[in-house]
């Protein structure tokens, strides 16, 4: 029986960590660094599939870094309302930090919940 009610904190954490967990992940999915990411690690972006982002690669490779986030919008493929959807997961600066696909659909309920991140 003693063994059982040491146990119980450890449990109690364990739940916890579990449960607090996914509601930071969904609030704070992490960044791409536009200027170091890869292929892969742009189409991680809402709505930029493999030919986008191959398009942001070779956009980086013609014309250097990018100084702003906002550059992305010369790239063939990626206007206002599709930016407007990335804005909060780019970057010039730092790490990539993003390790799953953002999904519009997600977006949309953030947006319908009051969550305006």
């Amino acid at each position: 029986m003693n063994h059982a009610k040491k146990m119980i904190p450890a449990l109690l954490a364990l739940v916890l960590t579990l449960s607090v967990a996914p509601a930071f992940a969904a609030s704070n999915p992490g960044v791409v660094n536009i200027n170091t990411a890869s292929g892969e690690e742009l189409a991680l972006l809402p709505r930029i599939g493999p030919a986008v982002a191959a398009r942001i690669l070779q956009f980086r490779e013609d014309n250097g870094k990018f100084q702003a986030t906002e550059e992305l919008m010369l790239v063939r493929g990626i206007g206002e309302r599709t930016f407007e959807q990335m804005e909060s997961f780019v970057t010039v600066e730092g790490e990539t930090t993003l390790t799953e696909k953002v999904r519009v659909s997600s977006l949309r309920g953030a947006e319908s919940s009051g969550d305006t991140r």
